[in-house]
């Protein structure tokens, strides 16, 4: 594969490291020449002393003197400029957007603005501004290359295939922790019991999205626009155990899966040496010792989180912003034990009730609303 030089969006979190091992991993074949985090300058730190980048830059603006003071020879920037300095950075031919949550919205346009590929890990961006990302996508002629497995899974299948061929995907779910658990019995859970999810190690903001399904709803919103799809072309299954990543069904019958045990790293790197694929030093898959893969609906009455995305999906302008702006509020709320897991639905759709959609926003109206929305339910006791 040809030399690639990345810059990474969300260096620090759990994309972030993974990305930092599949680099190292496919030694100088990618090079990382720009980092960028949240708030964890020590560790931010430690990644730019190995990997040696020309720009890092830190999220949290009180804290890029003290970054700067622990790095010598690293040219350092810190808040939103930042970010977008490391976005658009001139040595780098992508960029991997992996911030959490719709923070990632604006320098994952910047990237794209400055004419990069974009590896994409933040859902959340094509929530929130899909029309506005897609559009600027074309505009440049660069390429939106998904991160999520079950995203990556339905690119695969479609390598070489036509899109109007395509009649249906099919996105996988593991159902979370609390699958078959009482519904009663879900407002009693803790944060501890939300976090524990049984195949995948992810973030707490991801992990608790997987245990309410709203994972799997922004999910259907990010494949709707990544590939051209109607919410109704968009299904979703549970799946137990988390092997078969996702399925594209075409017009002829034929149904395409995409398998492989639950590792995020094999997404990771298919993102990053695509068109090409690159030998990667895992055990081989043994479908004989797969006793049995199962597939069920999902229970929408256990996780109406889920019928809320497709319901913001099907009024479509500004309310998917309002579902996911909702939603990241809800979570924070519950991970800091201030409201229950059941109380993260009725917060989206309070705040979807009392929305009135505007058609084809721009982004300044999108981010117009996803500050509304916070403002408004960051006040509520």
């Amino acid at each position: 594969m040809r030399r690639r030089r990345i810059a990474l969006l969300g260096s620090t979190g759990s994309i972030g490291l993974s990305t930092c091992e599949v680099v190292r991993r496919l030694g100088g074949r990618v090079e990382i020449v720009a980092l960028a985090a949240g708030a964890n300058v020590e560790l931010l730190a430690e990644q730019a002393r190995e990997f040696r980048p020309r720009l890092v830059a830190v999220a949290d603006e009180a804290r890029g003197a003290e970054l700067s003071a622990m790095l010598d020879g690293v040219e350092v920037a810190a808040g939103s400029e930042g970010l977008n300095r490391v976005a658009a950075i001139g040595e780098a031919d992508m960029v991997v957007s992996a911030i959490v949550g719709a923070a990632g919205v604006l320098p994952t346009l910047e990237a794209i603005r400055a004419g990069k590929d974009v590896a994409l890990a933040n859902k959340e961006t094509l929530v929130a501004a899909g029309a506005v990302v897609t559009e600027l996508v074309r505009a440049k002629g660069v390429s939106l290359i998904p991160v999520d497995s079950e995203h990556s899974a339905v690119f695969q299948c479609l390598q070489g295939e036509a899109r109007g061929s395509v009649r249906r995907i099919v996105l996988t779910a593991s159902g979370g922790p609390f699958v078959d658990l009482d519904p009663d019995e879900l407002a009693r859970v803790s944060v501890e019991q939300a976090l524990k999810h049984p195949n995948w190690e992810m973030g707490a903001k991801v992990t608790i999205d997987s245990a309410t399904m709203m994972n799997k709803g922004l999910e259907v919103i990010e494949a709707m626009w990544l590939f051209g799809l109607r919410p109704e072309q968009v299904d979703v299954v549970v799946h137990r155990q988390s092997v078969v990543h996702s399925m594209v069904e075409f017009c002829d019958g034929s149904v395409l899966a995409q398998m492989g045990e639950p590792d995020m790293k094999g997404p990771i790197q298919y993102a990053l040496t695509w068109p090409e694929r690159v030998e990667r030093p895992v055990e081989p898959f043994d479908l004989s010792t797969r006793r049995e893969l199962t597939f069920e609906p999902p229970d929408l009455d256990r996780f109406p989180c889920l019928a809320l995305a497709y319901g913001a999906a099907r009024a479509g302008g500004t309310m998917p912003t309002v579902l996911n702006a909702a939603n990241e509020v809800a979570v924070e709320r519950f991970l800091g034990g201030e409201i229950a897991l059941t109380d993260i639905p009725q917060w989206i759709r309070r705040s979807m009730d009392a929305h009135t959609v505007t058609t084809a926003p721009d982004i300044h109206e999108i981010l117009r609303v996803d500050a509304a929305v916070r403002k408004e339910l960051q006040s509520v006791a």
